[in-house]
């Protein structure tokens, strides 16, 4: 099946529609949360998300041995218990948009912060923690990161270490400066400071990706 999965990612030729909202949606989601419960994890909800990424693309041929009608793509999240929600991307092949055939998530890069500390119940009215975790983390990830990069600049010179430090204050205060806009935009029901944290998050992480 992974053979197929690299396939179907080489480009077979499908057809697109526009976003989907038929009952392939739910029977994926279902398979989803049972194909985790069997692995021996407990998620407490599976979601995904009805955006523009949420595709189902006509296929109507055999993959091996297994006829697939249709191919759901988009965009979801493991919602787990008192812990930050794991934001995927996934890929559901199905026999007939009531039945599913394969599942497999994907991690997504692109993730936001706020959404993952407000998925569970018990973390929706208050997030701040589970931000500063998420905080920590990215921060870690991005000082590994910075250290690497660093060692290169300086086997490289002075002036490519000047312009890496250079490069790194400037993106600081963009980051600071970027997050503290935002705060003043934040939503009905949610507090300016988680906002602003949040924000911090996915600049950081962002950050991280790009010097990587």
């Amino acid at each position: 099946m992974l053979r197929v999965l690299f396939l179907l990612c080489l480009g077979f030729s499908l057809t697109a529609h526009a976003q989907y909202n038929g009952p392939a949606v739910d029977a994926c989601r279902a398979y989803a949360k049972k194909e985790l419960e069997r692995e021996g994890q407990k998620p407490k909800e599976v979601v995904f998300e009805r955006d523009s990424a949420l595709i189902l693309d006509r296929y109507t041929r055999k993959l091996g041995n297994q006829f697939v009608s249709s191919i759901l793509t988009g965009n979801g999240a493991v919602v787990l218990q008192g812990s930050p929600s794991a934001e995927m991307s996934f890929i559901c092949l199905l026999a007939d948009d009531k039945r599913p055939v394969f599942f497999n998530w994907l991690p997504r890069t692109d993730s936001a912060a706020l959404p993952q500390c407000m998925r569970a119940e018990e973390l929706r009215a208050k997030p701040r923690p589970c931000l500063e975790l998420l905080q920590r983390i990215a921060e870690q990830d991005l000082t590994m990161i910075y250290a690497q990069r660093f060692q290169e600049a300086n086997e490289r010179g002075e002036k490519m270490l000047a312009a890496y430090r250079r490069s790194n204050d400037e993106w600081l205060q963009y980051r600071d400066a970027e997050c503290a806009r935002r705060r003043d935009y934040a939503p009905r029901g949610i507090a300016p400071d988680d906002v602003q944290l949040a924000c911090v998050v996915d600049l950081t992480r962002r950050r991280a990706l790009d010097m990587r």
